[in-house]
């Protein structure tokens, strides 16, 4: 599996990537990952409809929080054909009552704790914290992803409008 260093950062200091980067044009990897009832989900269970996929360290923060709230209140708008997936390496137990705490019930949480799959698949796997690093990808209905967006600082926003602006063309 490849390390990549010197494309992230957690307050200044530097942190490892595994896996490769992912780029709009590619098909997007397959993954696994678990509900909060422990079920399986996969990027094909949602074949068909455009997937933003929301990635955070871990909803308990303040940034991850407020970016899973900003997608959750977008989500009406973003209509049937899309689903909005956020990806932690929270455990499924610990997303579903911050789930309940927030109210938010627009977006699905997903956990990548089991083996980290999502997070190697699509280079987001941090080394030095076994967490997946704040990243946005948006998955057109052919499952090709038309947006990727790594975020280099950890405690810094991604860029909402350009995730939501690219979920809208695709739909």
């Amino acid at each position: 599996m490849s390390e990549r260093t010197g494309e992230l950062t957690f307050k200044g200091g530097p942190l490892t990537l595994l896996g490769s980067r992912v780029s709009a044009g590619a098909p997007a990897p397959e993954f696994t990952l678990l509900a909060n009832d422990l079920s399986p989900v996969t990027l094909a269970d949602s074949a068909g409809k455009v997937r933003l996929l929301s990635v955070v360290p871990s909803l308990d923060t303040g940034v991850c929080d407020a970016q899973t709230r900003r997608f959750n209140e977008a989500a009406a708008e973003l209509g049937e054909n899309v689903v909005v997936l956020t990806i932690s390496a929270d455990l499924p137990f610990a997303q579903a009552r911050w789930c309940g705490a927030a109210g938010v019930d627009q977006v699905q949480t997903l956990s990548d704790h089991f083996d980290l799959n999502f997070g190697d698949s699509y280079g987001v796997h941090i080394k030095e914290l076994r967490l997946d690093t704040r990243a946005i990808f948006v998955v057109d209905s052919s499952g090709t992803i038309v947006h990727a967006e790594y975020v280099p600082e950890m405690t810094d926003h991604p860029d909402y409008d350009a995730a939501l602006a690219a979920a809208k063309a695709a739909s």
